[in-house]
């Protein structure tokens, strides 16, 4: 088969691939089932930390791996990561096994996130059309979404009755997906050559990457910002499903909300192209994290706490994909992966630190109050990241 028509397949494989990944009947129900495990908010923040930790010092060395054996042998390891990640999950119930699972979920998120991208920014780019990038991740936001919306709406429904099919399910539908892995076309471009011992060509990766991020100071900024904003985002999401059972909300119904958290930013994912058209770069990065302070402190104060929740996931969505746009657009393909994962590691560097803080606040005092001290420190952030903005030093 023709090779441009197979790295084509690659775009549309991924679409399926993004589904069956991110479908996941345990996303929105693990804190409670945790909690019901008998995990306090301080043990479940601390386990995400231990997640966030490993996430932090792995990121750059799975990165790497993926530009030197390839973005698909990094998502086949991924996959099978994530696997095992929830049959420990599933058959744990001390503090230790769950720090186990952690881990491996970690890898399986490592694995996946500098090398996903990577390997369709370079399909893109092999036959040319790496312009379309931004519509193409935004479709791809729509799978993913949709996966979320099933996963919240199922998995509710599953967890009011038995969490252990919920677990299963997933198990299944994750083969699915390491089966779809091993489809895809590794673009000849981005490799690393051969004929050099690994060690070398891993070290030679790093410093190359290194090199990129240093001569470029945007790609840390943004990569600064957003990742502190998705990291806050990121804590609210999680805490929110304990936030709503301790509102007297049933499993179900916080499905529900996750499913429309999932399903409205769906929605508009196709559309983010355009709109970055309308608002231009500097519109996005200062409007969008606005709206997320406006959202985080509606989740704080408001009765309809669930509408503002919802907000902020569709901002979340929008700076996803408008960031991931432009930072590829500033990095060579050899070291894409590596470089991806550095930004990456940014977030998990802010979620070691807020996620475990969040949980201890919660106990100690309430998630309102803790909710209220995400909304002071996004204010600040906002308010730099304008200033910085409007005197165009990014």
């Amino acid at each position: 088969m023709d090779n441009r028509v197979q790295l084509k397949r690659n775009i549309n494989k991924n679409y399926i691939y993004t589904l069956l990944q991110n479908t996941d009947f345990t996303r929105g129900i693990w804190m409670i089932y945790l909690a019901q495990k008998g995990m306090s908010l301080t043990q479940l923040g601390f386990l995400e930390t231990i997640f966030h930790i490993t996430s932090f010092t792995m990121e750059v060395p799975t990165g790497a791996i993926a530009d030197i054996f390839g973005r698909r042998a990094s998502r086949i390891l991924g996959r099978i990561a994530s696997l095992i990640s929830v049959i420990i999950l599933l058959m744990a119930n001390s503090f230790v096994w769950f720090a186990i699972s952690f881990v491996f979920t970690a890898l399986s998120y490592n694995l996946e996130s500098g090398a996903g991208d990577a390997l369709i920014y370079d399909s893109l780019k092999e036959i040319g059309e790496e312009y379309e990038y931004m519509k193409v991740s935004g479709r791809k936001e729509v799978f993913y979404q949709t996966a979320g919306a099933i996963s919240f709406l199922v998995g509710g429904y599953l967890a009011s009755k038995n969490y252990d099919i919920a677990f299963i399910l997933t198990l299944i539908i994750g083969t699915v997906a390491i089966v779809v892995s091993l489809t895809f076309k590794e673009p000849s471009i981005g490799r690393m050559e051969a004929g050099h011992p690994e060690e070398k060509i891993f070290i030679k990766v790093l410093k190359e990457s290194i090199g990129v991020v240093k001569c470029n100071p945007k790609i840390i900024m943004f990569a600064l910002i957003t990742q502190i904003i998705m990291a806050l985002c990121t804590c609210v999401f999680y805490y929110f499903q304990n936030y709503l059972k301790a509102d007297g909300y049933n499993e179900t119904l916080i499905g529900v909300i996750y499913a429309l958290s999932a399903l409205i930013p769906a929605l508009i994912a196709p559309n983010i192209h355009r709109i970055e058209k309308r608002i231009k770069e500097k519109g996005m990065l200062i409007l969008m994290p606005t709206m997320t302070v406006f959202c985080l402190w509606g989740v704080a104060f408001l009765k309809f706490h669930y509408i503002f929740f919802i907000l902020l996931m569709i901002s979340e969505g929008i700076i996803y994909i408008s960031v991931s746009d432009y930072i590829n657009k500033m990095i060579p393909s050899e070291t894409r992966a590596t470089v991806l994962s550095f930004e990456s590691m940014v977030f998990s560097f802010f979620m070691i630190i807020l996620f475990p803080v969040i949980g201890i606040v919660g106990d100690l005092y309430s998630l309102k109050i803790a909710f209220i001290l995400l909304g002071i420190l996004s204010t600040a952030l906002v308010i730099v990241n304008s200033v910085l903005l409007i005197r165009k030093t990014i």
